[in-house]
Formats: structure tokens, C-alpha cells, sequence
């Protein structure tokens, strides 16, 4: 067998779990002695379990949260705010995939961010034309871009089959966040 070059892992979707997974990526990656970043493109307003958990797990595994929280509500005087976030995180996400300094990269939300149109695909394509052959990197987010997805080496749709948010039942710390 030989080593395989890094690989590009999308989740996408309408279910629950889409960071999840890319999370199970990030301890498998940092369990083997490898260095993780996560930079979530969306998340920043609230400290969510992740981040917590990854405060305790030194330096290999890192979160950067860089949005500013939930963009459905975002309004017109907001939402420039939210696009310039976006786009200082996808500049931090070429810096340190040039950087050489993470064997993984997850790009978390960053699919949210062009659904939501903070940022555009083709600098998304761009940004993973130019990912170093050994680095992972992993996209999260709901509908991902056909182009992406034919990028990608791994693409994983999450389907919703049952949640209990539609029984009225609230997020659960631990669970949703």
C-alpha cells in the first residue's frame, strides 16, 4: 500500500451531525500525534461544548471560532458584518493551510457561508486548489456546491429522518451545542 495525499472530506446536509463527524475527524487526527484546526466560520457569539472540550486538549487541537453567530438573523445593517468575519476566516484558513502547520484543516460552516452568501464558491474552489498534497481538509455545511462536492475525495450527505426540536423539545447542551 502506499500514502495516500490528503484528502478533502465534505459533510453536508439537512440532519443533525455534520460537525459532529468532522469533530470525529479531528480526535481520530489528533489521537494519531497530529496537529488540528478548526475554524468555525459561523460560530463565535456563544462558547459551545467543542470549544470547551478542545481548551483541554493542548495545543494540537485548536478552535478559532470566527463568525459572529447565527446569520438567519443577521439584519441589512448586520449582515456586512457577518461577510467581512467570513472573509477574514477564509484568509486565516489559506494562511494556515500554507503554513505547514496542521496535518488537518476543518473548515467548519464554511458551506453555511456560501449558501448564506458571506463568501462566493470560486473562492472556496480556489482555496482548495491551492491545499498542500498532504493536508486533510474537511468542509461542513448544509448544500454543498456540486462543483465542491466534485471536488472532494469523500462527500457525506446527513439526512434528517427524526429530531426531537420538531416534538418542540429545545437543544440540549451537550447534544446540539
Amino acid at each position: 500500500m502506499h500514502q495516500q495525499a490528503g484528502r478533502i472530506i465534505i459533510y453536508t446536509g439537512n440532519g443533525k451531525g455534520k460537525t459532529t463527524a468532522a469533530l470525529g475527524e479531528g480526535l481520530r487526527f489528533w489521537g494519531e500525534g497530529k496537529k488540528v484546526l478548526i475554524l468555525q466560520f459561523i460560530k463565535g457569539v456563544k462558547v459551545y461544548g467543542e470549544f470547551i472540550a478542545a481548551g483541554k486538549m493542548g495545543a494540537d487541537f485548536t478552535i478559532k471560532q470566527m463568525g459572529l453567530g447565527f446569520v438567519r438573523f443577521a439584519t441589512k445593517d448586520t449582515i456586512e458584518q457577518h461577510r467581512a468575519a467570513a472573509c477574514q476566516a477564509l484568509q486565516k484558513a489559506k494562511e494556515h493551510m500554507i503554513s505547514g502547520n496542521y496535518d488537518l484543516i476543518i473548515l467548519d460552516e464554511i458551506l453555511y457561508s456560501i449558501k448564506f452568501g458571506l463568501i462566493d464558491k470560486l473562492e472556496v474552489i480556489e482555496l482548495i486548489k491551492i491545499k498542500p498534497e498532504k493536508l486533510e481538509i474537511v468542509l461542513t455545511g448544509r448544500d454543498a456546491p456540486e462543483e465542491l462536492t466534485n471536488m472532494a475525495d469523500i462527500a457525506i450527505e446527513v439526512r434528517e429522518v427524526k429530531h426531537h426540536l420538531r416534538q418542540g423539545i429545545l437543544a440540549q447542551k451537550g447534544i446540539e451545542f
